[in-house]
């Protein structure tokens, strides 16, 4: 067995670090003994960005606002399926992503970053969320899903002052997509009494199957 090779790490404010490895030609993202990421596994975080715009129907110029970069699986799917007048905005939270983005990963990364389309903001998603007003759709990608497991500060997210402040920063029609590694009938139930209406979806790790992950899209009306 080829063993991982350590690129990097990154300190999660308010959470543990974060590390890089290589495995052969495969990245993996992990948190302790926790794998969050694959270079091998973007079936699901595809979906998360394709389906979202499945939902925004013909919107002429559509905003998105994703949480979470990640391994930018999300965001090259957007801009794939994005007109030339929509509009990417990624929050991070930790810079050392968009540094491994750029770096070991930059064949993976192509120009996405620099896509003139994509505006990357450092900050925390929460905050980000709070502060904007008429996005087309949210797209959170940020943990494993709405029990947090990087950081304890991403419950908030998930909460229900969480769901209202998503809620008051969507445009009429607009979504909230959340994706999760496995389901959560807790979370499905605030999110009805948010008054969004939802359409709770399964999605495998990949396109020939694997893990199967939970998308969560909610429709403000």
């Amino acid at each position: 067995m080829q063993p991982r090779e350590l690129l990097g790490t990154a300190r999660v404010p308010g959470g543990d670090d974060l590390r890089l490895f290589a495995k052969g030609g495969d990245f993996i993202i992990a948190l302790d003994r926790n794998e969050l990421m694959s270079s091998r596994m973007s079936g699901s975080e595809e979906a998360l960005a394709t389906m979202t715009l499945d939902r925004l129907g013909h919107a002429r110029a559509p905003h998105l606002l994703i949480g979470g970069y990640g391994m930018g699986f999300t965001l090259r799917a957007a801009l794939a399926r994005l007109p030339a007048s929509g509009r990417a905005t990624v929050v991070e939270l930790v810079p050392e992503i968009v540094d491994w983005a750029r770096g070991p990963m930059a064949t993976m990364t192509g120009d996405c970053l620099d896509d003139p389309r994509t505006t990357l903001v450092f900050a925390d998603v929460a905050d980000a969320i709070a502060a904007a007003r008429g996005v087309d759709a949210i797209l959170l990608d940020v943990d494993n899903g709405p029990d947090g497991l990087v950081r304890a500060a991403n419950d908030r997210l998930y909460s229900p002052a969480g769901l209202d402040a998503a809620r008051a920063a969507l445009a009429p029609g607009g979504v909230l997509a959340v994706w999760s590694s496995a389901p959560s009938k807790p979370f499905a139930k605030r999110l009805d009494e948010a008054g969004f209406a939802v359409d709770e979806v399964i999605a495998r790790a990949t396109r020939k199957g694997g893990a199967r992950h939970v998308i969560w899209f909610a429709t403000k009306s």
